[in-house]
């Protein structure tokens, strides 16, 4: 196993990335939205996974990113090529966070932590759904276990 394969343990979905030429910014690094783009595929790689996209199809209730964040660890540049994983981290009655970390082949280190907020959304009805069981299910087998639930929103 690769160094970077081992920086993404804890991860069970994780994709490979070439980081493209038109990525770079006029300083000469990755932009910083390109990482944003890549938790984006990781993510949908991990919904792929759990069959969130096709729930999605068959009911109308899919994800919504209700925020997001990113802590740079280490500039990237082209040519280069990355391993970014996805997992879910907690659960909530209608989200649940998602991590991502991006690992650099080239350097054996991170380059990029971040989190996500998702929120479980009833697109028929323009509004927020709970957590189908089928899918809290399906993200508890593939994390290895049920993930930690989300402390009660504020106000609620």
């Amino acid at each position: 196993m690769t160094r970077t394969m081992d920086l993404l343990d804890g991860y069970p979905v994780r994709i490979e990335v070439p980081v493209a030429w038109g990525d770079m910014d006029a300083l000469g690094h990755v932009n910083n939205t390109v990482y944003f783009r890549w938790f984006e595929s990781a993510r949908i790689a991990y919904f792929e996974e759990v069959g969130f996209l096709e729930l999605l199809e068959e009911s109308g209730v899919g994800p919504i990113l209700a925020s997001t964040h990113c802590r740079f660890r280490l500039p990237l540049d082209y040519p280069a090529t990355v391993r970014v994983g996805a997992s879910i981290s907690a659960l909530g009655e209608d989200r649940f966070v998602m991590r991502y970390a991006v690992a650099s082949r080239a350097h054996e280190r991170l380059a990029a932590e971040g989190e996500g907020l998702v929120v479980c959304f009833e697109y028929r009805r323009n509004a927020k759904a709970p957590i189908p069981e089928a899918l809290s299910r399906r993200i508890a087998e593939l994390e290895g276990g049920r993930p930690p639930e989300l402390p009660p929103r504020p106000g609620r």
